[in-house]
């Protein structure tokens, strides 16, 4: 009875604070380059070798001494031997000096002599006076100064210099600087494995039909998707009873095979909140079980058999905010991110917002630009039990404790979701 009515209340903060000194970081392993998009690097990655690591041309066009055209105009062009072409891919064979110029390709080596590469829309080719025979001169219409279009050695990249710290995401941009140093294999943080129990004998599962006085589990596939959103690798578990013993008995076989459990349900004062009678006489340590919240303020979480053990309201919408405030930043530290919390931004109220609050509240939003300005808007009905709105919140919307509601046009802070 006591753990039901006599909480102690702490902030969003110092609960986030207690779960994060229980972290116990991921471990690594080694995977193929193809396998590591949206991974996080277990290590700094430095660079091997310069990039380019040849003198490169950044255009089609001729790679001429700037001497040469230094007087070049469209009026009074002037007129350089053509001595080889060079497609990307080669390495050029001859030196250009004074009086010439090679035909050279995007991305091909710029050859010894050259200081620099002049467009092809800046050139005319001269025709041969022999049939069949290539051009052998071009026409420069236009100076350029040294190094135009040419990519030094280094120009990009330095050997040696820091291209991904520790814990970066690999996106788009990541995998193409892993590729170009050959990493064909990446060492990564090992995705966390998270449990999904949801409690309550009135649960059916999905595939079966319904029954008078009992819902289809959803809580489980929401926090599901949830988790993989968040780098995590999610077991959804059997729905648990409301029989203490079956419970502890189902947590302490799962907890051994897994990085992280979460529950949704059974932490408020109901006669069969069961996690409530868990955490009265387990063996572990129960961190918190009351958190200034709204939604969500029984949300509950323990450290037992070494690893944690978070308990979410088991109304949809409070245990969607509920993961989003602790289970994310937890399932992304453990992933290797180095700033898993959300960052606020500015938004303003596009609604007028009538209900006050004893604790800060978290509502679902929907956001949309208007003017060049942020507006947002609560994404539905705004009850902890309303479900099918959670598709439609791309943020939360933190309004703070006390008033009596809050303003259209009003600034507030929010979290992006994604």
């Amino acid at each position: 009875m006591k753990l039901k009515f006599g909480r102690k209340v702490i902030s969003v903060e110092e609960a986030r604070s207690l779960l994060f000194q229980c972290i116990k970081h991921g471990e690594t392993e080694r995977v193929p380059l193809s396998a590591a998009f949206n991974r996080r690097l277990a290590g700094d990655i430095y660079a091997e070798h310069p990039v380019p690591h040849f003198r490169r041309s950044g255009v089609d066009g001729y790679a001429v001494c700037a001497a040469d055209i230094k007087q070049a105009t469209p009026e009074n062009p002037s007129i350089l031997h053509v001595i080889e072409h060079i497609p990307s891919g080669t390495v050029p064979k001859l030196m250009v000096f004074s009086g010439t110029a090679a035909r050279i390709m995007t991305g091909a080596p710029v050859p010894d002599g050259a200081d620099c590469v002049v467009m092809l829309e800046m050139t005319d080719a001269l025709p041969s006076l022999d049939v069949g025979i290539s051009s052998t001169q071009v026409c420069i219409k236009k100076n350029v100064p040294v190094g135009s279009n040419i990519t030094p050695i280094a120009g990009e990249v330095a050997e040696k210099e820091l291209l991904l710290p520790l814990g970066t995401q690999v996106g788009p941009g990541e995998a193409a600087i892993l590729a170009t140093f050959g990493y064909a294999y990446v060492t990564v943080f090992r995705k966390p494995r998270v449990a999904i129990f949801s409690t309550g004998s009135e649960l059916l599962n999905v595939e079966e039909a319904l029954q008078p006085g009992r819902i289809r589990n959803s809580n489980s596939y929401m926090l599901a998707a949830q988790v993989e959103a968040a780098g995590g690798e999610a077991v959804i578990m059997q729905a648990l009873s409301d029989h203490v013993d079956e419970v502890e008995a189902a947590l302490l076989e799962t907890l051994a095979k897994v990085d992280l459990v979460i529950t949704s349900g059974g932490v408020s004062v109901g006669d069969y909140d069961v996690l409530v009678d868990l955490f009265g006489r387990f063996t572990g340590k129960l961190l918190f079980n009351k958190v200034a919240m709204r939604p969500g303020t029984p949300t509950s979480a323990a450290l037992w058999e070494n690893k944690l053990l978070l308990s979410l309201s088991g109304n949809p919408g409070a245990s969607f905010v509920g993961f989003e405030l602790f289970a994310k930043p937890l399932i992304k530290a453990m992933s290797g991110c180095p700033s898993p919390c959300p960052e606020a931004i500015t938004a303003y109220l596009d609604v007028d917002y009538e209900k006050g609050s004893a604790f800060p509240r978290y509502v679902r939003g929907t956001t949309h630009v208007e003017n060049g300005c942020l507006r947002v808007k609560p994404s539905g009905i705004d009850k902890s039990s309303i479900m099918v709105s959670i598709k439609d919140a791309d943020c939360l919307i933190q309004l703070p404790a006390g008033g009596s509601g809050f303003a259209r046009d009003e600034r507030v802070l929010i979290y992006p979701i994604n």
